[in-house]
């Protein structure tokens, strides 16, 4: 049990997910972190959360398999007795980068399992058990914070089945903001554009190029402590109010000019 608020990140442990889980850490979050690979191959990233003084427990498993969520949640029950923060940010590109002509069932299957499926059940667990904390704490406070992409707006032909996953995120926040009000729990999306991370490593020249074009207004790639400041906000409580919109952490990316 903890006295402390407790968020879980999935997909916690590298990247943008790493990123969110230490600027949680440096607010004084107890945290679960989620991902697939084994415990030992995460350690680094652990001893980064525990040196900060954060309680931390490990997670692992597929958000897009039932029993896997389940036992995450169970997990996060057993060691800390409460969860205030979900953060849905587990996801993973299309596999093969396939041109929508060319795009298969399977591969549709998995990135929509893990993007779309995954955190929309996950968050059902987890809110109505924030739903039970609520009645029998006053005091208790909670919200979930979606993190998508810029890809839910622009189009990416070879990606089709993650831009539609990330569409579908912003509604799902929408979704849950409206069901979630009567219990005073607030979702949010975060919504980062193009941020330094593995997902991102194999099209770092090409990005290079178009920012310093000016595809950005700020002219730098963003990076995971730029999204995980903006998720802290939100999970403190720094802007109430607000339940339902939309952070674009993209240095202005999606502001059009002529």
């Amino acid at each position: 049990m903890t006295d402390s608020n407790v968020a879980l990140v999935t997909g916690g442990t590298r990247g943008i997910g790493l990123g969110i889980a230490l600027q949680l850490a440096d607010s004084g979050f107890s945290l679960a972190v989620n991902g697939v690979r084994a415990e030992a191959d995460v350690e680094s990233s652990l001893e980064a959360l525990r040196s900060r003084g954060c309680d931390v427990i490990y997670c692992c498993g597929d958000v897009g398999q039932r029993d896997d969520r389940q036992e995450i949640i169970d997990n996060i029950r057993n060691h800390f007795g409460r969860l205030n923060v979900l953060v849905n940010n587990a996801g993973i590109t299309s596999p093969g980068r396939k041109d929508i002509l060319e795009a298969d069932e399977d591969s549709f299957d998995r990135v929509f399992g893990i993007n779309l499926k995954g955190p929309f059940f996950l968050t059902q667990l987890a809110a109505n058990w924030m739903i039970r904390q609520k009645e029998s704490d006053p005091k208790f406070s909670a919200c979930v914070i979606n993190v998508s992409s810029v890809s839910a707006q622009i189009v990416s032909t070879n990606r089709g089945d993650y831009c539609l996953t990330k569409t579908a995120i912003g509604m799902a926040t929408r979704l849950w903001a409206v069901r979630l009000a009567e219990f005073d729990i607030p979702a949010y999306e975060v919504q980062p554009g193009i941020i330094q991370s593995d997902m991102t490593a194999g099209v770092t020249e090409k990005y290079d190029k178009l920012i310093s074009e000016g595809l950005t207004l700020e002219r730098r790639w963003g990076t995971p402590e730029d999204v995980g400041r903006a998720v802290a906000m939100l999970a403190r409580g720094d802007l109430p109010y607000a339940t339902g919109q939309v952070l674009n952490i993209d240095g202005g990316m999606m502001i059009r000019q002529m």
